[in-house]
């Protein structure tokens, strides 16, 4: 439903349609700030009930980037998670979330999670798991490595990387940063970053983990221990602006998924070239001329 009142029906659901602008997409991602979506055309895909689910220790960052290589080359299509989580947000997980264990007879630096999927034969999928993370062994791209053997201990692996949220809010309060960047980036701005703030501040503690395969990083980061919960809120602003300069400097984006309202919008400013911000002025104008949609956000 646009500013005027019109309703634009973007609900065709052609796999290709290549007549002219692509409006929907143009609203999608909008925060309202162009109309209001009423509506949703879905596509379906098959159920992919067989899952197998192998969670592997790596020395780096860098290291997960080569094991994320050779599992995209060999599984293709059937990778559906790989999750990137450092060693201290295991910690973190293993200190204040119920119903977790250890997962390895001793700590690594980090940790990723990976998942293939399929529509059929479970035992395939398990074995081609198995021969990749042994492949990956042999040639040292990762250090250990758990494979689920049952839904239990699919979901007991899981678990520990779902819980790292609700252990941040258990510990206190983070500064969070939800940014994307070229996956090929991520291994040396995880580096120059976390230079960047501890040459600020030597003591904070980052934590650090989200959906490596996708590029989007939480990158998250607490106190330094003993410090006032009061902390973040003192110190934030510059701790924020060095991470999201190093974003911009690798190319990556500084709102992945969360979007950018009004905490982020002087950021946004900051991080589009003056063509883009010009040409996003110049649609809201002509799409909401009296400016009556979500004003004060995004733009």
């Amino acid at each position: 439903v646009l500013p005027n009142g019109e309703i634009f029906n973007g609900l065709r659901t052609l796999r290709k349609d290549n007549t002219g602008y692509d409006l929907k997409q143009l609203l999608i991602g909008s925060e309202g700030t162009l109309g209001v979506i009423t509506a949703v055309a879905l596509r379906l895909y098959p159920r992919t009930d067989v899952r197998s689910v192998v969670l592997a220790a790596v020395e780096s960052p860098a290291q997960a980037l080569q094991l994320f290589e050779i599992l995209f080359e060999q599984c293709g299509a059937r990778l559906q998670a790989f999750e990137y989580f450092s060693g201290d947000c295991l910690d973190l997980v293993l200190t204040h979330a119920a119903g977790v264990q250890e997962p390895f007879d001793q700590r690594y630096p980090a940790y990723v999670l990976v998942e293939l999927a399929d529509t059929a034969d479970e035992a395939a999928l398990t074995a081609l798991l198995e021969n990749v993370i042994g492949t990956a062994l042999e040639r040292g791209l990762c250090l250990d490595a758990a494979v689920s053997a049952s839904l239990a201990q699919l979901q007991a692996l899981w678990k520990l990387r779902e819980e790292i949220s609700e252990a941040q809010r258990a510990d206190g309060p983070h500064l969070k940063h939800d940014v994307s960047l070229p996956i090929e980036s991520i291994p040396d701005f995880m580096a120059s970053a976390e230079a960047r703030v501890r040459a600020l501040y030597p003591d904070i503690r980052p934590f650090i983990f989200g959906h490596f395969g996708d590029g989007n990083l939480h990158y998250n980061l607490s106190r330094p221990a003993g410090a006032d919960r009061g902390w973040v809120a003192e110190h934030g602003a510059a701790i924020t602006d060095a991470v999201l300069d190093e974003v911009n400097r690798y190319g990556g984006s500084i709102s992945a998924e969360h979007g950018i309202g009004q905490l982020k919008r002087e950021h946004f400013l900051h991080s589009k070239d003056t063509v883009e911000l010009r040409l996003m002025r110049e649609i809201k104008r002509v799409l909401d001329p009296k400016g009556i949609m979500n004003p004060g956000k995004l733009l």
